[in-house]
């Protein structure tokens, strides 16, 4: 299993998993499957409106290309990092700085499926993708960006982290807690899991950094204890607040 860390813009630093070759080549497959019936579909109602012969081979040898570098940046774009076939294996774009892949990273890692998949056959994509140290093809290399795993993730909401059975007795801790998103819960109850998965120095480390971080931002003098339970009632008291 290959990772890698990526520091996000509140300077918290976490691991990630990369996705695999088999996983990419299986979104990859996925993806061609939607592009060639899209394909057939634009085919079928094309068919007849040209009256040239060559130009008719001409325009249906480039249209699947098309198709698929126009797919794979609006999948992208609109999904945030996600095509079709990426959702099914629970895999995503991000980028290595941290920051959210913007519409230019999308649109190089879509221009670049020419060399790394379509003109190599996927050769040259399979290679790069199994021999570098952050599973990066070309594509990848040029937007500075990675392919990660993020299924785990995906099997909850928000609601789901944290069940509290009576609203009415509980008073949260944390009324400051209002100024974070539900990303930045999405974000703690990755930490968390994570840490009690890999209970190492280097988790240790990235709940400490996070707990640093939190008390600053949302303004809060005392330091817990128990920087776990901390985390989760930050959590707990999202959910109260914000219902």
């Amino acid at each position: 299993m290959r990772t890698i860390e990526i520091t996000t813009t509140q300077n918290v630093t976490i691991e990630y998993e990369l996705a695999t070759l088999r996983d990419r080549f299986l979104a990859f497959f996925i993806d061609c499957l939607i592009v060639g019936t899209i394909y057939m579909l634009v085919f079928l109602s094309l068919l007849g409106g040209f009256d040239n012969g060559a130009s008719i081979s001409t325009f249906y040898q480039f249209l699947p290309i098309a198709i698929f570098i126009f797919y794979q940046l609006m999948s992208e774009i609109v999904a945030d990092g996600q095509s079709w076939g990426k959702k099914a294996l629970g895999i995503k774009v991000v980028r290595l700085d941290g920051q959210e892949p913007g519409l230019s990273d999308y649109l190089l890692r879509a221009v670049f499926h020419l060399v790394d998949t379509i003109l190599s056959g996927g050769v040259l994509a399979a290679l790069l993708v199994s021999s570098s140290a952050k599973s990066q093809r070309l594509g990848d290399m040029t937007a500075n960006t990675a392919v990660i795993k993020i299924k785990f993730n995906l099997r909850f909401r928000l609601e789901d982290i944290l069940k509290i059975n009576s609203l009415e007795d509980y008073e949260p801790s944390y009324p400051e807690v209002r100024r974070l998103s539900e990303k930045d819960m999405l974000l703690i109850k990755n930490i968390i899991t994570r840490y009690r998965r890999y209970r190492n120095p280097a988790h240790r480390s990235i709940v400490n950094d996070l707990v640093e971080q939190l008390l600053e931002q949302l303004d809060i003098a005392e330091k817990p204890v128990d920087k776990i339970a901390f985390l989760k009632t930050l959590i707990r008291d999202y959910i109260v607040l914000t219902r």
